[in-house]
Formats: structure tokens, sequence, C-alpha cells
């Protein structure tokens, strides 16, 4: 009887522990439909801007992120009550089924292309002759249920259709208009440097359902994007940057103004520790980005003095996406002394700074 007892005392110890394991794992290691978005970092710009004319600045321009976590069941439940942090599912950040890793593909090919325009607008601004030179058309996704999708994905360079070289996305919708569903081609693209070919049949594109199926488009299902970057006329006046892993386009702004100040003869930093976020395109006009409250908390930590932040930007049905007025909010959370400055072009980016005294 004791020999009895002492086994089921034991069988209860084991499934005790048993449970507790399953317990813990679950707890910490099973990734919930969520991700957590909180403050990321305020980095400084100028080591990743290369300029022949670089100057010796006192003060710095800093672009802002926001970072995104999974989140296990204690991180969903700390996010309730650890400040400035924010849930949000999964399938709306992931765009047609992608995966993290081709969301964090398309966040960099974005970031080209914001770096394009950034440039663009300061060599404007400056009057510095430039050349646009193509760099190839990339796939920031890949649609499911496409033939393309067992091959492709997101950061792949589309080089070749049918042997025909393919350097911009007019080249490529050319080859592929006058296909039908069905239709196959020989498909040739760049992964991480390495040329592979394909056969790839193309099917009807979707949001078509009010066409004739005889005017349906067809492709390959993906979204593509053109790569341009932006050589000066002058070697002397040649901007190359590397942001390594950032990925978005919110850093444009930012970018611009460091730029502008490394090619010009005066600092306008002023001394000041200047943070920020916001789109550019090449004519300096600033537009609305996401998660504004996170990057004022990242450029607060950082001591920042002033944060540019893009005007709030209202739609045509009337609705209005903010931005600066979500900035002032936070900062008044914050009790921060950090100076929230509303912009909506280079220019009024540049004026402020001017009108600035230099900080003691």
């Amino acid at each position: 009887m004791r020999h009895s007892g002492a086994m089921k005392q034991a069988a209860r110890i084991v499934f005790s522990v048993f449970a507790a394991c399953i317990v813990l794992f679950s707890v910490y290691f099973i990734p919930l439909p969520f991700y957590v978005f909180k403050p990321g970092t305020a980095d400084v710009l100028k080591p990743m801007v290369e300029a022949t004319a670089a100057g010796d600045d006192r003060g710095q321009f800093m672009l802002t992120t926001v970072q995104l976590s999974d989140v296990n069941v204690v991180g969903y439940l700390l996010s309730f009550v650890t400040p400035y942090q924010e849930l949000q599912l999964k399938k709306e950040v992931l765009k047609n089924n992608e995966t993290r890793e081709e969301y964090s593909e398309r966040q960099e090919l974005v970031m080209l292309t914001s770096q394009a325009g950034a440039v663009q607008a300061a060599y404007n601004k400056l009057g510095v002759p430039y050349r646009i030179q193509k760099e190839g058309v990339a796939i920031q996704q890949v649609y499911a249920d496409f033939p393309a999708s067992e091959v492709l994905r997101a950061g792949d360079y589309i080089t070749e259709v049918n042997g025909q070289a393919v350097a911009t996305f007019d080249e490529l919708r050319a080859l592929l208009e006058p296909l039908k569903a069905g239709d196959t081609v020989q498909l040739a693209y760049k992964r991480k440097g390495v040329i592979r070919t394909k056969e790839l049949a193309v099917a009807v594109l979707p949001n078509q359902e009010k066409v004739p199926d005889d005017q349906k488009r067809v492709g390959l299902g993906v979204v593509p994007v053109e790569v341009q970057s932006v050589r000066a006329e002058s070697d002397d006046k040649q901007v190359n940057i590397t942001a390594g892993s950032i990925g978005g386009p919110s850093a444009g702004l930012m970018f611009a103004l460091e730029i502008y100040n490394r090619l010009h003869p005066d600092d306008i930093t002023k001394g000041y520790k200047i943070a920020g976020t916001g789109e550019i395109d090449q004519n300096g006009k600033v537009g609305v980005i996401g998660g504004i409250k996170f990057k004022v908390v990242a450029a607060d930590r950082e001591g920042a003095d002033i944060f540019f932040a893009p005007k709030d930007s209202k739609l045509a049905d009337g609705r209005v996406i903010p931005n600066y007025s979500d900035a002032v909010k936070r900062a008044e959370e914050l009790g921060t002394k950090m100076k929230i400055v509303p912009v909506g072009t280079l220019d009024e980016a540049l004026d402020y700074l001017a009108s600035l005294p230099p900080k003691p």
C-alpha cells in the first residue's frame, strides 16, 4: 500500500511539473496575433550620410523610429500597464498575408524611395545639378494564390522578361500587357545579388470585378516599385546614404535637412539637437506618417531640443490624419521642454531654423 501511495504521489509531482512547463511555455514562448508598438530610437544622421563637403556641426539632426515586436501573454498584459505601448493585430500590419520578413523587406524598399526623394529635395533647394539613375524594378509584395507566390518574394529585383531587360516599371508593364491569363513568361530575377530564372504563369490581377473579362489586366501578382538613385553632376556634391536595417518612408524630411546642412556653408543646426519625422517628395513637400507619438518619446529620451512634426492632413472626405496635434498631446503628457514644430515643406523647416538664435 505504501508503495502504491508513493507511486501516486510521484505521478502527481510529474504531472504538476509537466503542467507547469506547459503553462510556462504558453506564457513565454507562444506568440499572440498582435504586435506591440513602442518608442524606438532617435538616431544621429551624420554617420549615415556620406558627403565630401562634411563640416563640423555643433548640433545634430536625428531620425526617429518605432519599435515593433511580437508579443506573448506576459507582453500582452504588460502593454496595458507600461506607458507608451499599444497593441495592434498582426493582420492589420501585414498586407496580403505577407510574413514579418516580407514586411521588413517592403519597409527597406520604401526607405530607398524615401532617400531618393530626400536627396532630390535637398539638391533642388541648393541648386545642385543632378541626374536620376534607374536601379531596377523591385518587388514590394507578392499576392497569395498567384503562381509567382511560390517563387518570388519581397526584395527580389525583376531583371528580364522573356529575355528582354527590365529597368523601369513602364518596361515591365509593356512586356506583360499583351499577355492573357494562363500565358507563361521566362522571368529572370535577382535575389541578394544572385540572378535566377523561372517560367511563371500570369493571372488576372485583383480588384477588377467590374471590368469585362476581355479587358481585365493580367500580371505576375506582385506590387513592383521602381528603384532610383540620385547622382550629382559634380563628384564633390555627391551624397550617399547608408541607413542599415531602418525601414519606412518617414525619415525623408530629416535626411533632407542633414544633406542640406552638409552641403551648405553654414551650420543650420546652430548647436541644437533636432529630431523629427515626415515623408518628403522631390519638391520638398512633407507628408504625414504613422507612429508619431512613439517617436516623440524616443526624441525626448535622447534630449532633443526641437521635434519637427508633419502638419495634420485633411482628406477630401473631411477626415483628418493627425500628426502635429498627436505630437503636441504626447509632448504635454511627457512634460518635455522639447519644442514641437509643425512643418508642411522643407522650406518651412529651414525658415524655422534660420529664425533661431545660436544655442548658448
